[in-house]
């Protein structure tokens, strides 16, 4: 399998190097953690300083002596050498039974600097709080990003086709060793039902598997749209599905904590605050929604908006649905002092299109950026102070 070096994430982790926090790496499974961490591992050893590197990866059967948490505690305290700098590092660290009880060992000490990644339903950005009795630090792992696919291929043309790939494809690095697109999908197919049948089912005990799949696919198919747990509740009973609103609240926080979706909460622009009912919810990667749901229907106006998403977690912003009295703007991105106003769309060729997306970002009347995401097969350009960016062009930025 090729491997690119993931900069971003390996920065972070630079940046991090040598503070006291217990460094976690999270992430849907399968999106490259285990290689990120061999990147930080050639990373350290570049450096001149004197550095014991202690990695225990806990899938690898040389290390099936230390899946009890006092082997791994002994093992960990034996490899520390006086007078260097000591970095730990631990793999799939969940296969360990109680594995908190040696980290956080080990944490009090301060003789280690710990890095530690875990399938993502056995390590939780929710759990980590109750997990550690030490400060952790998260780091948060996405599937690859179009930027990331041009590289893992080494595509320097044609990028427009390219970018139609990665819609279809999308970021999952495993199903990239695949020639063809069928055995990618098959390969997404299979990282979906390790997620919902090995990690959640098995983890949160959910007696009606088919029940829990319906809401996931369900919300597949509605990603973009206004959903809350009461209304996929009565969508789903229409199905003749007896499901009440607070088992699908509970089965949506599963599928949260999993990464498989990202909650886009509403943000009322004019009153300035939170609103509590209706989310949006997106998908880690759009592959799952062809793979799982199929390709019939395309509709990449809902994909494009899923990617650019995406897209904006990963460059750091904080990212909501705005409301403007009865308009709705795609996305109000924050970051610190910064605010941008978003709107996603397929084709904004035909005139009612393209006003139906400026109308709602002409109505906000502060001063923070305004755009227009498309597939414009174009240069930007400018539109009453909104700037016109095709979609393949913004990711490349």
């Amino acid at each position: 399998m090729h491997l690119i070096v993931r900069q971003q994430y390996l920065d972070e982790l630079v940046e991090l190097y040598g503070t006291p926090d217990i460094k976690v790496i999270t992430g849907i499974r399968r999106s490259g953690k285990s290689v990120l961490l061999q990147e930080f591992i050639s990373y350290l050893e570049s450096l001149d300083d004197k550095i014991n590197i202690v990695m225990i990866n806990l899938q690898e059967l040389e290390f099936d002596h230390l899946l009890e948490y006092h082997a791994l505690h002994k093992y960990i305290l034996d490899q520390y050498k006086e007078g260097m700098t000591n970095v730990l590092l631990i793999d799939e660290v969940q296969l360990c039974q109680q594995f908190e009880r040696a980290i956080n060992s080990i944490y009090t000490k301060r003789i280690y600097d710990i890095y530690i990644t875990g399938s993502n339903a056995f390590l939780l950005s929710s759990d980590l709080a109750t997990l550690f009795t030490g400060r952790t630090i998260e780091i948060k792992v996405f599937p690859f990003s179009f930027k990331e696919y041009l590289a893992y291929y080494e595509i320097n043309e044609n990028y427009d086709e390219a970018f139609d790939q990665y819609v279809r494809i999308g970021g999952m690095p495993g199903a990239y060793v695949y020639k063809n697109e069928s055995r990618q999908y098959d390969y997404i197919k299979d990282v979906y039902s390790t997620i919902l049948i090995r990690d959640l089912v098995e983890k949160y005990k959910i007696r009606n598997k088919q029940e829990f799949t319906n809401i996931s696919e369900f919300m597949m198919d509605n990603i973009g749209n206004l959903l809350s747990p009461n209304n996929i509740s009565k969508a789903l009973k229409n199905n003749q599905s007896e499901i009440t609103r607070k088992t699908v609240s509970k089965y949506i926080g599963y599928l949260e904590n999993a990464f498989l979706f990202y909650e886009a909460k509403r943000y009322d622009l004019k009153g300035k605050k939170y609103l509590a009912n209706n989310s949006k919810y997106y998908l880690c990667d759009s592959s799952f929604r062809y793979a799982i749901n199929g390709t019939r229907n395309m509709d990449f106006g809902r994909v494009y908006e899923n990617i650019v998403y995406l897209e904006l977690l990963r460059r750091g912003y904080e990212v909501y649905v705005g409301k403007l009295y009865k308009k709705e703007v795609d996305f109000v991105a924050k970051k610190r002092d910064t605010q941008i106003y978003i709107q996603v769309s397929d084709n904004i060729a035909d005139n009612k299109t393209f006003e139906r997306e400026y109308s709602p970002l002409l109505a906000i009347k502060d001063a923070y950026p305004k755009m227009i995401i498309a597939r414009t097969y174009h240069e930007n350009y400018d539109y009453q102070g909104i700037q016109v960016i095709d979609i393949r062009r913004w990711l490349q930025e």
